[in-house]
């Protein structure tokens, strides 16, 4: 007979007959004065007996977490509720154990079959002062908790708990950013619905809610920009997933979505701005426009140009992927135990070619005065190409090099699964090796690699740093 992880813990037979007996924890002696708990479990089989014994288990679990909950401080509002679920949960299991369904007492009283009430006064020894346990459990004497956590309350929750697994291999930055997202998400469903209670939100809530994206994704009367689809999908999607990963991590499997099948499909006809080749070899390579900046600043700017890396994969560089002495110099992009890339796609070798090389080998060990520090980066290269005059519109930003190496990719017709491995983006094609070896991808991306002035790098030991 398979046996389950308790094993024959608290089952003890008298006269072949199977008894629940266990003693009360010291650390809850406070809460039960019962000390020896035995219960006689009326079977002669064990494999019943040890399903009964699981029951009262829980149920005796559940009663001393509720107990406890009730005598200590913390966050009242949510102490309350789990000790009121834990006392309903030791109901349930306690009514189970006894061979009845827990019913409120309302539904007790109502039961045409008077038989069953007199079976659960029999089964609770009513004329024996039975234990207010189970007398709860077998009459029904524990409401079900009603849960009042806040929209605002449960995503503190999300973030501390139900959402760990989402944070463990990123690092503090991306964490910070990943936490920084989801809850600009909650402020938004806050703001037009209130910071309700998530049982409160109905589908009546959550339709009023999309219907407010819709509203922000027309032309706006103030002339500001309307939302994208992809953009209001997010922030819906963000709160659908705090109430269904609430809900879950609570045990309440059979909660509705309120949220259910409300995504906007419609695409954004917005295309990403990229620089031209000529821009970036008349102004962004000239030599001397980038006088004053740090040294690490320069390069991650090079490297940018001819890797078509994102800014973090770059940044983060650690200098055992930083490999110079290569027979092809290149960088290797992958994940750490504390960082996490975009995608599993994004992992990949790139090998330097035109201004990265040189560039690179002016930080042969990395960036470690901006490791984990992409937002600061980011912000002094924007600050950077503004002082300069370096962005040709307003909707070029710093990605817009990462757009400009993949456009130069594909006017320089190299192959689809190439140009997929060197992005880091996910091949819808069938895949047929690993996009080229280290000397195929150097001799195609030479092909399109831009020209540049060696002195772009004049003077570079006197470069700030």
């Amino acid at each position: 007979m398979k046996q389950n992880g308790l094993g024959l813990r608290y089952l003890k037979s008298r006269g072949g007959w199977w008894h629940y007996q266990r003693r009360v924890p010291s650390r809850f002696e406070s809460v039960d004065n019962r000390g020896l708990i035995q219960v006689a479990l009326r079977t002669q089989s064990l494999e019943i007996a040890m399903m009964r014994r699981d029951a009262l288990a829980e149920a005796d679990d559940a009663l001393w977490n509720a107990r406890s909950l009730e005598l200590t401080g913390g966050d009242r509002q949510q102490s309350s509720w789990r000790a009121a679920d834990n006392r309903y949960r030791s109901a349930v299991a306690r009514a189970l154990a006894q061979g009845f369904v827990y019913r409120p007492v309302e539904e007790i009283a109502a039961l045409p079959d008077v038989e069953e009430i007199i079976a659960r006064l029999k089964a609770a020894d009513f004329g024996k002062a039975p234990t207010e346990a189970k007398a709860e459990a077998l009459l029904g004497g524990v409401p079900a908790p009603v849960d009042k956590t806040t929209v605002s309350e449960a995503f503190e929750l999300y973030v501390s708990k139900i959402a760990f697994d989402d944070q463990y291999n990123k690092s503090q930055a991306q964490r910070e950013a990943w936490e920084k997202t989801k809850r600009t998400s909650i402020e938004y469903f806050i703001a037009h619905a209130g910071d309700i209670p998530l049982t409160d939100i109905s589908r009546e809530v959550a339709t009023s809610y999309r219907d407010w994206w819709q509203s922000r994704m027309l032309p706006q009367k103030d002339g500001s920009r309307p939302v994208t689809p992809n953009t209001a999908n997010r922030h819906v999607g963000n709160i659908r997933s705090l109430c269904q990963r609430y809900f879950k991590y609570r045990g309440a499997d059979d909660v509705e979505d309120p949220f259910r099948r409300f995504c906007f499909a419609g695409k954004s006809t917005v295309k990403r701005a990229s620089f031209s080749d000529d821009f970036v070899r008349s102004k962004i390579l000239a030599p001397g426009v980038f006088d004053g900046l740090r040294l690490e600043l320069r390069v991650i700017i090079h490297l940018l140009i001819e890797t078509g890396a994102r800014l973090s994969e770059i940044v983060n560089l650690r200098p055992q992927d930083i490999r110079l002495e290569h027979d092809i110099p290149h960088i290797f992009i992958r994940s750490e135990q504390n960082r996490e890339l975009k995608t599993d796609d994004s992992e990949r070798e790139i090998p330097l070619v035109g201004v990265a090389l040189p560039a690179m080998q002016l930080c042969p060990k990395g960036f470690d005065h901006y490791y984990d520090r992409s937002t600061l980066v980011s912000a002094n290269l924007l600050k950077a190409f503004k002082q300069r005059h370096l962005f040709p519109t307003t909707d070029h930003v710093i990605y817009s090099l990462r757009h400009s190496f993949e456009d130069r990719m594909l006017e320089g017709g190299l192959d689809y699964g190439l140009r997929c491995a060197l992005m880091g983006h996910k091949n819808n094609r069938p895949e047929y090796g690993q996009g080229g070896s280290l000397a195929y991808r150097k001799e195609q991306l030479l092909r399109i690699a831009h020209p540049f002035d060696p002195l772009v790098f004049a003077n570079s030991s006197a470069w700030k740093r």
